[in-house]
């Protein structure tokens, strides 16, 4: 099938289940007509915006046409100066104007991708449209771009601005891609938050004038992550209009939702104009990062699943794409800066391979005087009174125990109390005539030097290469200071150079990207690091959360998720073992604790967590993801491959629970299907004194009897199983009763507040 049809210069873009069409009209503009649903060639006309009048303020275009104004016409790019006064995607001065007049020149159509200058991108595309459009007035040529992924329901859009000009123009504003809707009754969800609470949902509802999505710390930031989504008010997770936009960016970002008068929705985004300026000479030309979309006609779920599908297929690279994850254990919350060599061998590797974890990764602590967080950065030189012998030592000591070494980095960082800052200062990002501002005690590297990105390729790589590292975890822990023109962009630009340098030639090594937990989940890292750490904040009941906020965007492959102690270092909450199990496997599985301090019965629960996630790895992974509409106290995952398994996240119980349901997505209505819970314990400690109503003999529930033999023994969760067709299960079969306090049996399950059920589902043999 020709997924990109043109016709009497009027472009539809096809996918699976979607359609996407504009035309070019009688001035040359290019009008949007529909983004939605799948539509023909021959509904041109029908989907046209209708006017035959001009209101009463607006400004016509041409004075011999009193009905054509492009105020309110919807397209597909938009300028400023004629008669527009939504948003413009474009700003560029020539030192006595704005205005900008793109009409539309000529088109190619090619196979495959067109590769960004020093930029990532998507790439695996069936065509690309490329649109070239001219301003007659100044000699400024735009081109767009439409790359299309049929399966993936995705389209990739980006411009690039030429200056065909005799003259230099200053450009403020370039924006990635401008999509004009015609709709009401809409509602931006964007995802914000902060270190230690990233990515939480926020619904607003579109009122006339603009809602603004950015960043201004220098990267795609915890703040605000670039992907949002539009949807209709009475949008579900499986049913309702949803449009989902992103950028493969890790910089500073602004998207914009601008509605105007006749609720024409404008929504547009690319690099942050704030602050922004470069000189174009003639001749010059400037490329925006990709922007990507997809659309939705079945709810929230159809949205993700679109996104996810098209991150792991065209997104993702090296020898990790769609290969699963290892289960890790990183030293980090379990030691901090206090280890020993013997310590990680003896108190967490050793323990990590009975527990049948495969990759152990030595975090912050292990180079030059880096004994807190203060000093250090910038020095890749071991220290020996740690690890004596050095990384190669410790890491052929891993292996030789059968498991992967990975160790962590922070190259974009450095202290001034550091060898290389004693040697280097220029290497620092400082403004010359004012005080140095620090962020965690560091200063960003200057990665427009190019002697810079030398020196962090060379020495990571070298780390690499001499030590038989299989994985990297890569910090980056501070904001950038305000800088203008483009040097946040020549930044990042000069961070995917690095990235590519090092990780290109060494596609076996499996690259975690962190930027205090998630102040850089975004694309364009995907496309160098498979996964990325979500959160600083292991609280299994935040990282629900937090969690549930990447999925709207993000896979499951993309996202590291770690066991931690409880009480957690973040909340000082308790949550059980099983939740954190339970919130942790839906991603890139990880424990981070001390192993020496775990009782005989929690390592026999992490081992038979770790074996249980290894049985369903590749569900859990890359199986099809589906968020449960339900409402409190619960929150419900659920992952399909061979196998569905899907989890009940509960929040606080209350007395005289109601009836509890199961509801599962995606399954055959006509087959039959056998539901088992996952086994797991109690622990003995949370009943405290109730022990004594089963008790022979009187216990102390808060005393010492109790918390020894809680150590060696739990009690074995009910036991649940079920057989329902497809049908029954979406619509929801019930569940065995909760707890109640009038008694108990092995029938009876027991909520606990923070506490989680997770279910396996199969085809009825």
């Amino acid at each position: 099938m020709d997924h990109i049809q043109i016709k009497d210069h009027t472009f539809l873009i096809s996918t699976k289940d979607t359609s996407y069409m504009f035309r070019v009209n009688k001035y040359g503009h290019l009008e949007h007509l529909h983004y939605g649903g799948k539509i023909t060639m021959e509904d041109v006309d029908a989907l046209s915006y209708k006017k035959y009048i001009l209101n009463g303020m607006t400004v016509a275009y041409d004075r011999k046409d009193d009905a054509y104004s492009l105020d309110s016409l919807p397209q597909e790019y938009a300028s400023y100066g004629t008669g527009d006064f939504n948003e413009a995607s474009i700003e560029i001065d020539s030192g006595e104007s704005f205005t900008c007049d793109f009409t539309f020149d000529a088109y190619d159509l090619v196979e495959g991708n067109v590769p960004i200058k020093g930029l990532p991108s998507s790439y695996g595309a069936e065509q690309t449209l490329i649109i070239h459009m001219k301003d007659k007035v100044n000699g400024l040529k735009l081109d767009l771009y439409y790359a299309v992924y049929p399966e993936e329901n995705v389209i990739g859009r980006r411009a690039v601005l030429t200056n065909g000009s005799g003259k230099a123009y200053t450009l403020h504003k370039l924006m990635s891609y401008c999509v004009d809707l015609i709709e009401d009754d809409l509602v931006l969800m964007d995802f914000s938050g902060a270190w230690d609470k990233e990515m939480h949902p926020n619904d607003r509802k579109l009122t006339q004038g603009t809602c603004v999505i950015s960043s201004r710390t220098g990267f795609s930031s915890n703040k605000n992550n670039p992907g949002f989504i539009i949807k209709k008010s009475n949008t579900r997770e499986d049913t309702g209009k949803a449009w989902g936009f992103n950028l493969v960016y890790s910089g500073n970002h602004y998207s914009s939702i601008n509605k105007n008068e006749y609720a024409l929705h404008r929504i547009q985004g690319g690099i942050s104009p704030e602050r922004f300026y470069l000189k174009l000479k003639a001749g010059d030309s400037f490329e925006t990062p990709e922007a990507v979309m997809t659309y939705s006609g079945n709810g929230l779920n159809k949205l993700s699943q679109n996104f996810h599908a098209f991150i792991n297929e065209h997104i993702v690279r090296s020898d990790w794409k769609k290969k699963e994850r290892p289960v890790l254990i990183n030293s980090w919350e379990g030691f901090g800066f206090k280890f020993k060599k013997d310590d990680l061998i003896n108190k967490l590797a050793k323990n990590a391979v009975k527990l049948g974890m495969e990759l152990f990764v030595l975090d912050d602590g292990w180079f030059g005087r880096r004994n807190d967080d203060k000093r250090g950065l910038g020095d890749y030189d071991c220290n020996l009174k740690k690890i004596p012998g050095g990384i190669s030592s410790l890491s052929e000591e891993i292996h030789k125990l059968g498991m992967l070494f990975g160790i962590w980095v922070e190259p974009e960082a450095i202290n001034i109390d550091s060898k290389l800052y004693e040697k280097h200062p220029e290497y620092a990002l400082t403004e010359s005539d004012r005080e140095m501002l620090f962020g965690r005690n560091e200063l960003l590297m200057d990665l427009t030097n190019p002697d810079v990105r030398d020196y962090i390729v060379e020495n990571v790589s070298k780390l690499i290469d001499d030590n038989d590292v299989d994985y990297i975890k890569w910090d980056m822990n501070r904001h950038m200071n305000a800088v203008s023109g483009t040097y946040n962009h020549e930044y990042i630009k000069g961070l995917y150079d690095v990235l590519d340098r090092i990780f290109t030639p060494r596609p076996h090594v499996l690259l975690e990207s962190c930027s205090s937990g998630g102040n850089r989940f975004d694309l364009g890292m995907l496309c160098y690091s498979p996964q990325i750490w979500a959160s600083d904040d292991t609280d299994a009941i935040e990282r629900i959360d937090i969690q549930k906020g990447l999925s709207y965007l993000y896979p499951l492959s993309s996202i590291g998720a770690h066991v931690s102690a409880s009480p957690h270092m973040q909340t000082l909450r308790k949550t059980p073992l099983e939740t954190r199990f339970n919130i942790s496997a839906y991603g890139c599985l990880g424990y981070e604790l001390d192993l020496s301090l775990l009782s005989p019965i929690d390592k026999a629960e992490i081992k038979r967590q770790i074996s249980y996630y290894k049985k369903h790895r590749k569900t859990f992974q890359y199986g099809t993801f589906y968020r449960i509409d339900e409402e409190e106290p619960y929150e419900v995952f659920q992952a399909s491959g061979a196998e569905t398994i899907l989890t009940k996240f509960r929040r606080i119980v209350h007395a005289v629970p109601v009836y509890d349901k199961l509801y599962v997505r995606g399954l055959d209505e006509d087959k039959t299907y056998d539901i088992e819970s996952k086994p797991y314990l109690h622990n003995l400690r949370q009943f405290g004194h109730l022990v004594n109503f089963v008790s022979p003999v009187k216990i102390n529930g808060e005393g010492h009897l109790m918390t020894a033999v809680s150590k060696l023994k739990g009690m074995e969760a009910s036991f649940q199983e079920y057989t329902a067709s497809g049908a029954a299960l979406k619509e929801g079969i019930c569940l065995n009763p909760l707890f109640m306090g009038t008694g108990y049996n092995d029938k009876i399950r027991i909520p606990l507040d923070y506490g989680s059920d997770m279910y396996e589902i199969k085809e009825h043999e």
